[in-house]
């Protein structure tokens, strides 16, 4: 027989086991390759399993391995939709004044379309803006918030 003592213990265990699972399935997880944030809390998808955007280095418009693979994804399931249209949104962090900003957007934005084409998708299904700094995913001013506003973002076009 079980008495009261060992009976609040295992309680005790279980409530912290269920509260402790809780806690680490909803936590988001995220790494920095230089200075390029990586984790999923920042992305949404296109479809199940294909990221909507991709990151890049301060001051760089350059696509990074990472990118380079979510682009490739990007364009085998926009062959398989073959009617849609796309806009590139190019972004930066708040570092620089807004025209610098927005010109680096458009370079991002350019980068990713470009290698999309590469992969089959026709130029006139996809279009290219830049919104600079003026839509920032994470509104802080440090280098976790920056690198997660330095991204190019597809989204179906209208």
């Amino acid at each position: 027989m079980i008495n009261t003592a060992n009976l609040k213990r295992i309680l005790i265990v279980v409530f912290a086991s269920i509260a402790l699972t809780a806690c680490a399935s909803s936590k988001k997880s995220g790494k920095m390759q230089g200075d390029v944030y990586t984790g999923t809390d920042t992305i949404e998808y296109l479809a199940t399993g294909v990221a909507d955007r991709v990151f890049f280095a301060s001051n760089k418009s350059i696509l990074t391995t990472a990118a380079r693979d979510t682009l490739r994804k990007q364009a085998a399931w926009m062959r398989k939709k073959s009617k849609l249209t796309f806009a590139i949104e190019g972004h930066a962090d708040e570092r620089g004044t807004r025209e610098y900003n927005l010109a680096l957007g458009e370079r991002r934005a350019n980068a990713a379309k470009d290698y999309l084409m590469t992969y089959g998708i026709a130029g006139n299904r996809l279009s290219v803006i830049s919104y600079g700094k003026e839509r920032p995913v994470n509104s802080g001013s440090t280098p976790l918030a920056w690198s997660q506003n330095r991204r190019s973002v597809t989204v179906k076009a209208n």
